[in-house]
């Protein structure tokens, strides 16, 4: 929406502040500031509100605005003054303003920094969360426009609005004057506030969702008037998955006389309907969809599935079409799913909805699945459909206009009926909003993910997302971080999701195979020896051990406690009369169904060779298949029961040893009686793992590298739960070492009062001096033109020195021999000054400069930088060829914690080499830890430093050493993720 002339030409429209939020209940609606052009709008707006409402807001009646009312309230300079509108189908259903006032509460300017601040909205769409959106967007306006506190009057009997300002989490002051409430408000993000409105983010978004999977009735627009086509498709297979909502076929060329079409009633448009429809399944060509949506969206239609094609894939045109088709709907408060999409499936009993290509609809069962590609969709479905699987829910995006991962996560984290997510996924729109989400859905349950499109550097066509710069690897390695089991394949990913889905987690990697091939038992220990699984020796039942010898192992495997998995693998055994048994897998699968239902609660995974029926009589028993039997808690979700093992809950609690590859932060949670909630720990009011109380399908692989790479995922996310149920923390050491306030000062007068938007790098007096406020002290260095210079600076520092080249060229490549080290005295230093120019080149080419030798150690690469899309990101890995030849590098996301730091030293290939390999001394590995959280700290704090290189970092049997770092400064880049909730603008 443009500014008419009207409006001061010094504060233009603010177009940045309009924003799609979802409310409460799952619908959208439009955030955008108030305009004069809105006077039409704001009286019918207000002609709805009931007169209780408008006593509430002007504290006496007030049936009608007079013409000045809408002239002020329509009239804003977007700085002392402004207003805000929640639209709906281009039509006001809230409003709020705020007016900025001076300490004696009359109008001000800046530097007033404290603003009086009201809402109505209209009774019809309240309890939609309406205020509580509108507060967070007018809070985060009044920010940039530099105030700071809010203040509101109330009526006492108001008690719905003094419930918004109560729940929103900032730090407030209330007092009775004059027979009103008076409310406070100090607009300071906290911890709490950011809770509740990620809470309500959540919550909304899994509504949204929810609302597409569970409609009460669903019209298929554009079903075909003869058998074929895609809308006739869909109508079909939503018949014969018996949908138990109402079905309608909807095409503008059906005969007027058509009453009926496969049974169901059949209308020429929507408007026919004497219902509102819930969902509607668009399958016309792309040109006929606007009018369908417009249709949709005067009736009341809830959520799209746009089957159609022919937009963002097809280039410019088609993506600008895709953003005027999201546009359309959310102005409707509808959300979409596609377009280019394949469908939508949900196996619950109390709704049977298959609104996809999909032929047949999956079995009921526990794996919720997310795919971006129709394809991809298809060949997911029929892999799990042959092995057995059920799925509680299905959605493939397409060209996830709307719609996407993120979504589903939010609605996965809170479904009952789903204990495993599974996602393929070919971009990330809001990589650090996946992860926090990822992070928190992980745990309670697992999410699986595999990424497509990894090195293309592009996203997919029809993904107009922002793209990442950051490497795939580390990408993997950010997703390992929340908690989300990273795999290569969909093949893979169907493995684990097998496995998670009805075994329970393994408390340790030691695993038992057992079976009767030698030889297939081999492998899979050598397979388990590769994915980092610590395996028995296998036990051999021989060709001619029966179904209960099977039994028998495995009963005796699983009470063993020196074992927290099974693997059996099982080939055709010999019978009585020699010959080899193939077809009677239901006798074995019955074996080992029985021995597992016995048994301490361990995952069993078998592996099999050409064993007829052996893999669909494990998958008979589905858990999948039905939902389990779960005490839930008192907000009535499902809650774990002690004593059992819940799939993402180990069955003994173990504490990882420690070694290079276990995190061990040397402190020890205090004793209590009771839980104490954190992030990652279920509480009351967050869904908790779901406890098997029955035994569940045993997951069947035709390779043991298969079932052994999913039992190894099972494991390490076993491992990431257990840590994150006692997650880390930054010690409070470091804030008597750190200078925030002046580090803040330090970086505004390097940026300067204009900065370069692209940033500029520091020189080395201004790097140590940065570097030094946080506690990260670096070597000096002194430059040396000349051999005098060079003896000069070694005099001021002591000798030893240390002799370097620094050219771009040279940097950090001892191996061409533009370092000398050791240099005792002034000939030594002359001398190697002058090899180093012979050999190299001239001094104005090498710039050498001169450093004091640091101790003896391993030398090592520590880095921080910030993604635009992924956040900021630190990293660490050894010097020189293991990290830029090999790529040997860890990664986590900042804020880093104790924890993360332990894990980053010791997630690399070469970590043995700081723990005493091969008889060397064990280096100072506590003091690169918090280094790695000073230097955390510091681009957390100061989102300014958008990249640090400390290189090299050497890491001493006692302390360490920062021989070398480069800073650079920038402005920071926009947070979206604190900010008011939004759905993202593709």
């Amino acid at each position: 929406m443009e500014p008419t002339p009207e409006q001061s030409p010094h504060h233009a429209y603010p177009d940045h502040w309009e924003a799609d939020v979802v409310l409460r209940d799952g619908g959208t609606a439009r955030i955008r500031p108030i305009t004069t052009d809105d006077a039409e709008r704001l009286v019918s707006f207000y002609e709805q509100v009931s007169d209780e409402s408008k006593y509430y807001r002007f504290f006496a009646p007030y049936p009608r605005l007079s013409d000045r009312d809408v002239h002020r309230f329509t009239h804003h300079d977007y700085v002392d003054r402004v207003g805000l509108a929640v639209t709906i189908g281009g039509e006001f259903i809230g409003t709020v303003r705020y007016d900025r006032i001076n300490e004696q509460g009359r109008p001000a300017s800046a530097p007033a920094d404290e603003a009086e601040v009201a809402f109505l909205v209209q009774d019809a769409h309240q309890g939609r969360g309406v205020a509580s959106a509108l507060l967070e967007h007018i809070a985060a306006v009044a920010r940039e426009r530099g105030i700071r506190r809010f203040a509101a009057e109330v009526l006492p009997a108001n008690t719905k609005m003094i419930k918004v300002f109560r729940d929103a989490g900032y730090t407030q002051q209330r007092s009775f004057e004059d027979g009103s409430v008076h409310l406070t408000l100090d607009l300071e993000p906290t911890e709490k506030s950011l809770a509740v409105q990620r809470g309500r983010e959540q919550r909304a978004e899994a509504r949204s969702v929810q609302r597409l999977l569970a409609p009460g009735s669903v019209a298929v627009i554009g079903t075909g008037r003869t058998p074929g086509g895609v809308g006739r498709t869909v109508l079909r297979n939503l018949l014969a998955a018996g949908f138990t909502g109402r079905t309608y076929a909807v095409n503008r060329a059906f005969d007027e006389g058509l009453t009926t079409l496969d049974g169901v009633p059949a209308h020429r448009s929507l408007g026919e309907i004497d219902e509102r429809v819930d969902l509607a399944v668009i399958a016309v060509p792309a040109h006929r969809v606007p009018e369908a949506v417009a249709d949709c969206g005067e009736h009341g239609v809830q959520g799209l599935v746009v089957l159609s094609a022919g937009y963002a894939e097809r280039g410019s045109a088609g993506r600008e079409l895709q953003r005027e088709l999201v546009r359309q709907a959310r102005s409707y408060g509808m959300r979409i799913i596609g377009p280019n999409a394949f469908g939508i499936i949900n196996t619950a009993e109390s709704v049977r909805l298959n609104a996809s290509l999909a032929p047949e609809s999956p079995a009921r069962g526990r794996i919720g699945l997310f795919t971006q590609s129709g394809a991809i969709g298809i060949a997911l479905l029929s892999g799990l459909h042959r092995r057995g699987a059920g799925l509680s829910s299905f959605i493939s995006a397409g060209n996830r206009a709307d719609v996407s991962g993120n979504d589903f996560l939010q609605y996965s984290f809170e479904d009952p009926d789903t204990d495993v997510a599974l996602l393929y996924l070919e971009s990330l729109g809001n990589p650090r909003k996946f992860t926090r989400l990822a992070r928190r859905t992980a745990a309670v349950k697992p999410v699986v993910v595999v990424k497509g499109a990894r090195h293309s550097g592009t996203n997919p066509p029809g993904h107009a997302v922002p793209v990442s710069r950051i490497p795939d690897a580390t990408v993997s390695a950010l997703m390992r971080q929340a908690g989300v089991i990273r795999v290569d394949t969909v093949t893979e990913m169907v493995d684990a999701g097998l496995l998670l889905a009805d075994q329970p987690l393994p408390a340790g990697p030691r695993v038992a195979i057992l079976g009767n091939s030698e030889s297939l038992g081999l492998l899979t220990y050598d397979a388990c020896l590769a994915e980092g699984l610590r395996p028995r020796p296998p036990i051999d039942l021989t060709t001619a051990a029966s179904p209960q010898d099977f039994r028998d192992a495995l009963a005796e495997a699983l009470a063993d406690g020196t074992c927290d998995a099974v693997i059996v693998t099982a080939i055709p055994w010999v019978g009585e009369n020699g010959n080899a048994e193939t077809g009677d897998g239901e006798v074995l699968a019955a074996a080992l169904r029985g021995a597992a239902a016995g048994g301490p609660a361990k995952p069993v995974a078998v592996v099999h060779v050409e064993i007829g029926g052996l893999a669909e009589a494990l998958a008979a028993a589905s858990s999948t298949a039905a939902p389990r039997t779960r005490p839930t808690t008192l907000a009535g979700r499902p809650a774990t029961t002690p004593g059992t093992t819940a799939p993402g809950a180990s069955a003994t609690t173990a504490t990882p040893p420690t070694s290079p590859t276990t995190a061990t932060t040397g402190t020890t949670a205090p004793a209590t009686d009771t839980a104490q909630p954190t992030a990652a720990t279920p509480t009351p009011d967050t869904p908790s793992a779901t406890t098997p109380t029955t035994p569940g399908r045993i997951p069947a692989y035709p390779a043991a590298e298969r079932a052994v790479r999913a039992m190894a995922e099972a494991v390490k996310y076993a491992q990431w739960r257990r840590q994150a149920a006692t997650p880390g923390k930054v010690p409070e050491f470091l804030d008597d070492t750190i200078d925030e306030p002046g580090t803040a000062a330090l970086i505004d007068t390097l940026l300067g009062p204009a900065p370069d938007p692209r940033g500029r790098p520091l020189a080395h007096d201004e790097v140590r001096e940065l570097l030094g406020r946080y506690g990260i002290p670096v070597r000096p260095t002194l430059p040396a033109p000349d051999a005098e210079a060079a003896v000069a600076a070694a005099a001021r520092l002591g000798y030893p020195v240390a002799l370097k080249t620094t050219a771009p060229h040279l940097r950090h490549r001892a191996d061409l021999g533009g370092v000398r080290l050791d240099l005792p005295d002034e000939e030594a230093l002359r001398r190697a000054y002058g090899e180093l120019t012979d050999l190299l080149g001239k001094p104005a080419e090498l710039l050498p400069v001169v450093q004091a030798m640091a101790p003896r150690g391993v030398d090592t690469v520590v880095r921080a930088s910030i993604d635009a899309a992924a956040g900021a990101i630190l990293s660490f890995g050894l010097a020189g060829a293991p990290s830029e030849l090999l790529g040997d590098t860890a990664h986590r996301l900042v804020p880093a914690t104790d924890r993360d730091a332990a894990e980053l030293i010791r997630s690399i290939k070469a970590a043995p080499v700081l723990f005493g390999w091969r008889g060397s001394a064990p280096v100072d590995t506590a003091a690169l830890e918090e280094l790695l959280l000073r230097l955390s700290r510091l681009v957390d704090d100061h989102p300014e430093v958008v990249s640090v290189a400390l290189e090299p970092v050497v890491v001493a049997p006692q302390g360490i050493t920062v021989l070398g770092a480069s800073v650079r400064l920038a402005p920071p880049p926009p947070r979206g993720d604190l900010g008011p909730r939004r759905l993202p603008n593709y």
